[in-house]
């Protein structure tokens, strides 16, 4: 029978229980969906085939010989934690549109995907989410990309010997269009971060029961159905057991000067002095640097990153509305929203993005994030929200302003910040912070299922 993608409760992948359609599922899905696997070091390959017979068959060897399943992907994360067993690399891979008619589908064929954004491809969607310009792109997007292969790790090295092995099976009639280059960045307390310098990450959708069981859940269930990321694959031996999910690519440069310089002349504009300046930068973001939710607290530290609140009873006087972490993930509705983030940072850089140096030490481009989402819908998840929430000025009340990290178009509307926290008093309205974040180019991608893969 069909696996239920709907039920509420985790996965329980490793129950004695579990039942053959479920397991059959896990052995023929691709990791890095259900669970997020260790991409300390990240390699991305943009490929274009040219020969239906010798894409299909690289495809095939890479998936026979180098990728792994979520179940044993799963199983290596229990071994390591019990000290029993280091974990093997990861190697994903999507297919656009444009890819399975190269691998001959047929235009009816790729009708068999219910999302119209996939079939569309993302350099048909730019007036949908305000992206710039095709032409604007870094050359490799422009181009039509067939299909994406991630190779991660948590050392170079295997990521370096992959990638060097996969690309020796590449068939001359094929192409690599072009190459990024992931590397996680950390703070002194050892939580993921990104190049503005706040931890990143954090807020996951959780769908197995061994990570669901390690979450507090006063507040926020951090729970969610297979449904939120999976979908059947069409083109899979058996649908009903072999599932994939839509990936969202996306490479945003960050301007980390004019962010820092932002964040300094909020807080000049407020008059915000000594510990309640690093106030500024949170209500951009929605936590301060560590993690720490500002609807919680007026100023950082207090112990682990908190993930268990909401923003109910929060009138806007501690996180405004347009806090990107709010904007994203409103919480008190939109769960079926959620997407399960899987990005990584770029980009080399001399400072510590964690430190208070003056803006003009910090990078101005050539760093950002490869931003990388999985989805059951890209409609009504990836473009839903940059649509109607990032990008939207009036969400999630009127005239709160676009998402001050992510949102794109025309900032015409003015905004006010609270000057103290918690309290009612509200600055001056005020022009928009500017956007600090491009998107350089993408394309939306199938991860399909191992049993399509293997069976090309």
């Amino acid at each position: 029978m069909p696996v239920d993608l709907n039920n509420e409760r985790p996965l329980a992948w490793d129950s004695a229980t579990l039942d053959a359609d479920t397991k059959a599922m896990l052995d023929n899905l691709q990791p890095n969906i259900l669970r997020a696997h260790v991409r300390e070091h990240l390699s991305v390959l943009f490929v274009r085939f040219n020969d239906v017979a010798e894409g299909r068959a690289f495809l095939r060897w890479v998936a026979s010989t180098k990728m792994k399943s979520a179940r044993k992907h799963m199983q290596e994360v229990r071994d390591f934690a019990a000290g029993r067993s280091r974990g093997t690399p990861y190697v994903g891979i999507g297919i656009s549109k444009a890819g399975y008619r190269d691998l001959g589908h047929s235009v009816e064929d790729v009708r068999k995907f219910g999302d119209p954004v996939f079939r569309d491809g993302m350099k048909r969607r730019i007036a949908e989410v305000n992206d710039p310009p095709v032409e604007e792109w870094e050359r490799a997007y422009q181009r039509e990309i067939h299909a994406v292969i991630l190779i991660g790790d948590a050392e170079a090295e295997p990521v370096e010997r992959l990638r060097e092995e996969i690309l020796g099976e590449l068939p001359e009639s094929a192409r690599l269009l072009g190459e990024e280059r992931g590397q996680g960045m950390r703070n002194p307390a050892g939580d993921g971060i990104e190049h503005f310098g706040y931890v990143d990450g954090r807020s996951q959708p959780l769908f197995l029961k061994d990570e669901v069981d390690k979450e507090p859940k006063k507040h926020w269930d951090p729970a969610f159905p297979l449904g939120n990321v999976l979908v059947p694959d069409p083109f899979a031996p058996n649908p009903a057991r072999h599932h994939g999910s839509y990936l969202v690519f996306r490479k945003l440069e960050q301007n980390v000067r004019a962010f820092k310089e932002i964040e300094r002349d909020l807080a000049d504009n407020l008059g915000l002095s000594g510990v309640d300046r690093d106030r500024a930068g949170a209500m951009l973001v929605g936590r301060f640097k560590d993690g720490t939710p500002v609807t919680l607290k007026p100023k950082p530290g207090g112990g682990p990153v908190v993930n268990d609140f909401t923003f109910d009873g929060d009138d806007g006087s501690k996180c405004p509305f347009s806090g990107h972490v709010r904007k994203t993930n409103p919480r008190s509705f939109g769960r079926e929203v959620l997407m399960a983030r899987r990005g990584q940072t770029y980009g080399e850089r001399t400072d510590d993005p964690w430190d208070d140096s003056p803006p003009e030490n910090r990078p101005s481009g050539e760093v950002g994030l490869l931003f990388m989402a999985f989805n059951s819908s890209l409609l009504g998840q990836f473009e839903f929200t940059q649509q109607s929430w990032a990008n939207n000025p009036d969400f999630e009340v009127p005239a709160t302003g676009h998402d001050p990290v992510i949102g794109q178009g025309d900032r015409d509307v003015k905004v006010a910040f609270p000057k103290a926290w918690g309290k009612p008093e509200l600055s001056a309205p005020q022009a928009q912070v500017a956007q600090t974040v491009t998107m350089k180019g993408g394309e939306y991608f199938f991860a399909p299922s191992l049993a399509y893969l293997r069976n090309l």
